[in-house]
């Protein structure tokens, strides 16, 4: 194999020699393994009379070039030179490759060459052979990470401007796309990655799968599994690719999974259809909240609060004290809470009986009591006050639930302050117009009681039975698989 160097042309290039047909064929030599050379590629590279191409390129393919092929080596960032040295090569007749780490259609030679051959209107013949690209030979390493629909951006600015570069980022990122990242950093562009990073934290889960493969195919060969929360750009470079999965990836074994589906319908089976229904509408949800380093405890019981209402305000307005879920959660588990009280029966109609049955817990709803009403009579107080003050002198203790009435939760805080009432935890969700915000300002300074609130005027009573379901399921969290009572 022999090199020459634009300018430094064999005799040949200058003869102006026609000897057949005039060809170009541009080929993709694969990631830099001999082994991941296409057959047609190699058959390609030894008829050719000459190879053009980056001369780091050429050590990967020698052994399918003959002692009597020319290699002209253009520079790096010469792709225009070697384009238009290839034509005026196959000009002569001979026969010339064009060489393309990677897949030559893919951020390769072969979009230049055609379109030199528009610009010149060349009568010269072209040919395109793929070859397995960079982020296919990365997805291998990693697993399956590219099992479903997927991109690939590159972060290169050189040619495409930065703003067109972040928007499709951003599709990418909202439209769930595995993506793949060709051109992550140099040493001139050195903060673009961290901006992409930045970007798809704000669409998807923090713990959405990231692989990266550094020198795919070749001895330096370094693959890394990680998620986005935890993925550092400092320890990606030029010959790094990078792969982002989608909402339904997973880390298994060290490798990065993207399902395709095949086994759906069996999961389907084993759940139940309302389940996975409600499974999907979670990982939805999840990879559109604004935040995305929620504690697993507040963000189980949003998920549930945005499911319920379809309302995503839920996530500048649902408050929880730190640990509330997970702790009130324990106490259930362990038996320390036994009772629930709510303010309405519509709320307690919403708490899922089969969380229930598991855990050993009565729902009381006192409303419809025919103590409370007369309670409410003699006293001169809501109905809802009244079926308060006969759940605190039976549960004091209970988890107490507020979905309607803000009456009922003040009386509650009347009752905590004078020491008749310590109730395990409260969920305050009533809705309205009349005190609602101010019964929720009341209960909020007793900081040793777990509280979850919906602030403002929203609320009712779907909201608060949600988010008792939400304390009552919190070990389906971590593996975001809600609606197993459903």
């Amino acid at each position: 194999m022999k090199v020459y160097f634009l300018g430094k042309e064999p005799s040949w290039v200058a003869n102006n020699e026609y000897i057949c047909s005039m060809k170009i064929t541009v080929v993709g030599i694969g990631p830099g393994c001999e082994a991941d050379v296409t057959p047609a590629v190699a058959d390609a590279l030894r008829k050719c009379d000459v190879v053009v191409g980056y001369k780091y390129y050429f050590k990967f393919v020698e052994r399918f070039i003959s002692n009597d092929t020319q290699c002209i080596d253009t520079g790096m960032k010469r792709e225009r030179d070697r384009a238009r040295q290839a034509f005026e090569l196959a000009a002569q007749g001979k026969k010339v490759c064009v060489i393309s780490s990677g897949d030559s259609g893919i951020y390769g030679m072969a979009p230049l060459i055609w379109e030199m051959k528009r610009e010149r209107n060349s009568d010269i013949d072209v040919e395109v052979l793929p070859g397995i690209s960079a982020f296919q030979k990365a997805a291998s390493l990693l697993g399956a990470p590219i099992g479903h629909d997927f991109c690939v951006i590159s972060l290169s600015d050189l040619m495409t401007p930065w703003e067109l570069i972040e928007k499709r980022i951003i599709a990418a990122a909202q439209a769930d796309f595995v993506t793949a990242i060709y051109n992550p950093k140099s040493n001139e562009r050195y903060w673009q990655l961290y901006r992409l990073k930045e970007l798809f934290l704000k669409e998807r889960s923090a713990d959405t799968p990231v692989g990266f493969v550094r020198q795919a195919g070749r001895d330096e060969e370094k693959v890394t599994v990680t998620v986005l929360k935890d993925f550092d750009p400092e320890l990606v470079d030029m010959f790094t690719v990078v792969l982002i999965g989608n909402s339904q990836s997973y880390n298994w074994n060290g490798r990065m999974i993207t399902p395709r589906g095949y086994y759906r319908q069996e999961q389907s089976d084993a759940v139940g259809v309302g389940q996975e229904i409600m499974i999907k509408s979670f990982r939805t949800i999840d990879g559109m909240l604004k935040r995305q380093d929620w504690s697993l405890g507040h963000k189980w019981a949003l998920l549930h609060a945005i499911h319920t209402t379809a309302d995503f305000e839920m996530e500048d307005i649902l408050y929880t004290d730190p640990g509330a879920v997970e702790t009130l959660y324990g106490k259930f588990r362990d038996g320390a809470i036994r009772t629930i009280v709510t303010d309405v029966t519509m709320a307690a109609s919403g708490i899922r009986k089969g969380a229930l049955e598991r855990l050993g817990i009565t729902v009381k709803c006192y409303l419809t009591d025919e103590r409370t009403a007369q309670i409410a009579k003699d006293k001169e107080i809501t109905r809802t006050q009244a079926g308060i003050r006969l759940a605190v002198e039976e549960h004091p203790d209970a988890l107490f639930v507020f979905g309607n009435a803000p009456t009922a939760l003040m009386e509650l805080c009347e009752l905590i302050r004078k020491g008749k009432a310590h109730p395990a935890g409260v969920i305050a969700a009533p809705v309205g117009f009349v005190h609602v915000r101010e019964s929720k300002h009341m209960v909020k300074p007793f900081t040793d009681i777990p509280k979850i609130i919906i602030e403002g005027r929203k609320g009712g009573s779907n909201l608060a039975a949600t988010l008792t379901n939400a304390i009552l399921t919190f070990d389906d969290a971590a593996g975001l698989k809600p609606g197993r009572d459903v």
